[in-house]
């Protein structure tokens, strides 16, 4: 695409104000969207809010040094009212740290999904459903700059300039094909669980390839080190990823290192300076100084937790066999309705519910297979359609015991 964009970057209190007053008198939804700095900066932040309205125009706030003064002067406007987002769900929970919550929420992405698209980035739906091609290439950027280059404005009012269309194309689309309930349903959801509830505190436990660490000893320099990167990428906001990542990490933690030399081994030869080096070490020194009765234990499996693919099979070939049932009469049906099957039902929730299902009979009819789905958090739509699935599966496994 070529020409210019029109917009308005707000970065002071005076300039929200403004910006605020504008939207205010616009009319319609308010196309919404945010750039964060994630791989950069310390937690999940947004450091540009594009928003755009009928009437109005659109705004690139800049709420970073001044971010109660954004949240007291947008909420009042945004709060409450309809926001166009594409793929809301992190957009949402970085929306929430500024205090600012939809009332209706119109997923673009998801809707494409619903509408039977497999792969449904912004550019590729406004260019089918709009006709114009979007131009791409700053979505990685460290958005936390200061001034941001013409280039990346531009490219952050265009992810908002064709919401309304395209979502205005879904929308008939979807009621046409009787998707439409289907999609407010899943935005409803999308609000409850992205922007109102907040995100549960990761913690040192939820490093991914913890499950390798076999020693205590192993576990505890683990937690120590991501106690300590937590601390310093919090007090310089930075990435705590770019201090050390977490291969590194669990490197670090598995060998146990006492040198320099040993460190950066362990940590795949990167090379560290004599700061951090020290400051890794010493983390690592007195992980293991410690009293080992205070260690952390290896996380027994819950009773009830829905095991692993290899254990599942392995251990429970009947309940095994149930799933694949439900999964291959799930695609089956997906299919004919033009969707995904993890957009039908969720991977994690066809696990629980057929996990949580009785080994012997009687066998489940539809309403007990419903209020299964209902437990695991499935909406009412996913409901009706794949209970019976469900509820059939659930019979052929008593049947064959």
């Amino acid at each position: 695409m070529s020409g210019r964009i029109d917009y308005r970057l707000v970065d002071t209190p005076d300039t929200f104000v403004h910006a605020a007053e504008a939207l205010e008198r616009g009319r319609g939804p308010f196309a919404v969207d945010t750039e964060r700095a994630s791989s950069f900066r310390y937690g999940e932040r947004a450091f540009l809010v594009q928003v755009r309205r009928r009437g109005a125009g659109t705004f690139l706030i800049a709420p970073e040094g001044h971010r109660e003064a954004a949240r007291a002067t947008f909420a009042p406007v945004l709060n409450d009212a309809e926001w166009i987002i594409h793929a809301a769900g992190e957009d949402l929970r970085s929306l929430a740290l500024l205090g600012l919550h939809p009332g209706v929420l119109f997923d673009t992405e998801l809707a494409s999904r619903l509408a039977g698209y497999s792969r449904p980035n912004l550019a590729a739906m406004v260019e089918r459903f709009v006709g114009v091609e979007l131009e791409k290439g700053h979505g990685h950027e460290d958005w936390s700059r200061t001034p941001l280059p013409e280039p990346w404005r531009e490219y952050a009012a265009l992810d908002v300039e064709y919401l309304h269309e395209l979502a205005e194309a879904l929308t008939e689309l979807l009621d046409t094909e009787g998707k439409l309930g289907w999609a407010h349903q899943e935005f409803g959801h999308l609000i409850e669980t992205h922007s109102l509830t907040p995100r549960p505190e990761k913690t040192w436990r939820d490093l991914k390839g913890l499950s390798a660490l076999r020693e205590q000893s192993s576990l505890q320099v683990a937690r120590k080190l991501w106690q300590a990167r937590e601390e310093l990428g919090k007090t310089r906001d930075v990435s705590p990823g770019r201090l050390l990542s977490n291969r590194a990490l669990l490197d670090i933690a598995r060998t146990r290192p006492a040198t320099p030399h040993e460190l950066s081994k362990a940590a795949g030869r990167v090379t560290f300076s004599p700061r951090d080096s020290r400051r890794w070490l010493s983390v690592v020194d007195e992980a293991l100084a410690s009293d080992p009765a205070t260690w952390p234990q290896r996380h027994a499996q819950r009773t009830d937790a829905v095991p692993s693919k290899s254990g599942w099979e392995r251990h429970y070939p009947d309940s095994w066999h149930m799933l694949q049932t439900c999964r291959q009469e799930i695609a089956a049906t997906a299919e004919a309705l033009d969707i995904q099957p993890d957009i039908l039902l969720g991977p994690a929730h066809l696990r629980e519910a057929v996990w949580h299902s009785p080994e012997h009979g009687p066998a489940w009819d539809t309403h007990q297979a419903a209020g299964a789905l209902r437990t695991t958090g499935a909406r009412p739509w996913q409901v009706d359609i794949t209970a019976p699935i469900l509820a059939d599966a659930h019979a052929e496994r008593v049947a064959a015991d």
